[in-house]
């Protein structure tokens, strides 16, 4: 049986349901300077998990926000990019992380 459509008051519901997690924003903003293989994304991203990180890369992909591009070589290469919708978000992404440095730095929990 297929999943009734969600209907929203607000566009923070849209947003936060294709960001919702641990991970998903963090990777985002990970490719906001261009195309990254699996492994840098890997190193990057402190703390996760390769299964985690595998996972939210294909519901990132699934919501059209991540273009996968697979390269037919020994050993396969695979890179990652935003879409324009990935973009957008992005562009979205970074007062809020603006505003959690500042709270983070506020409350003793930022080491930079």
């Amino acid at each position: 049986m297929a999943k009734p459509a969600t209907s929203y008051a607000c566009g923070i519901g849209p947003a936060f349901e294709v960001i919702g997690g641990k991970w998903k924003a963090v990777i985002l903003w990970e490719l906001r300077d261009g195309r990254r293989r699996f492994a840098q994304l890997r190193r990057a991203i402190e703390g996760v998990s390769e299964k985690m990180l595998i996972q939210q890369l294909r519901e990132l992909e699934r919501d059209g926000l991540v273009l996968r591009e697979v390269f037919p070589q020994v050993p396969p290469r695979v890179e990652y990019e935003l879409t324009d919708w990935g973009r957008r978000l992005n562009e979205a992404l970074g007062p809020m992380a603006d505003w959690g440095e500042l709270y983070a730095k506020a409350h003793g929990r930022y080491p930079g």
